[in-house]
């Protein structure tokens, strides 16, 4: 049963929807036009239709739909703006993990077992963010470039930072976590939850590639 949601300070939650919304304005010349059209409120309920249509697909679908609810003015039924709101929001929370994980390593009493496997988390979630970071530069490429092979580039990234958030989680599997507030519960929260929304960025990836293989290779 899913139960992450997406919370952040109201600040932060401002500034990340302002710095997503530019970049999904940016990287998409199909929001950009669209983002001239007049917004109806028909339109407005077609648009957050669209999200949580999309995010059925996945495998994380509220989580998916909390996450990315909100931009659906800018993604309208894009699939690859969609994708891309996806990896943004991936990296926000990627970024947010690596920068608690690093807190969570000055905590007082570690023991040597947990602190060994957060100083492997803290690199690990640093090269999730990387690959996630080249997997937006990628699907930002102009659209002269193989879409093929550049659909194989993407997936290859974000594959990479799902096994990267996967391999984090697994340096503390197998041990039981009864205190919620332990620093092995607290580091379990944040990749979870990140390693999730890997998992959703790249069913909408494959989402947008079949959908463009669909349209005969015609890119939105």
């Amino acid at each position: 049963m899913e139960n992450f949601h997406f919370s952040l300070p109201k600040f932060l939650f401002l500034l990340l929807l302002l710095i997503i919304s530019d970049q999904i304005h940016i990287c998409s010349a199909a929001a950009a036009a669209a983002a001239r059209t007049h917004r109806s409120p028909a339109r407005i309920r077609t648009n957050t239709e669209y999200v949580r249509t999309s995010c059925s697909a996945t495998s994380y679908p509220r989580l998916c739909y909390n996450s990315l609810s909100v931009y659906a003015g800018k993604i309208k039924t894009n699939p690859k703006t969609l994708a891309l709101a996806a990896l943004h929001v991936n990296l926000a929370s990627a970024r947010s993990t690596a920068v608690a994980m690093r807190r969570l390593a000055k905590t007082r009493g570690l023991r040597r077992r947990d602190a060994s496997a957060i100083s492997d988390c803290i690199e690990e979630v640093g090269d999730s963010v990387f690959e996630l970071q080249r997997a937006i530069r990628e699907l930002c490429r102009p659209r002269v470039y193989d879409f093929g092979a550049l659909i194989s580039d993407i997936e290859t990234w974000v594959s990479s930072a799902l096994t990267d958030e996967e391999t984090c989680m697994e340096g503390f599997g197998g041990r039981s976590v009864n205190n919620r507030f332990s620093v092995k519960a607290k580091v379990r929260r944040h990749i979870v939850r990140v390693a999730h929304l890997t998992s959703n960025s790249l069913a909408l990836i494959n989402t947008y590639a079949s959908s463009a293989a669909a349209a005969q290779g015609v890119l939105p």
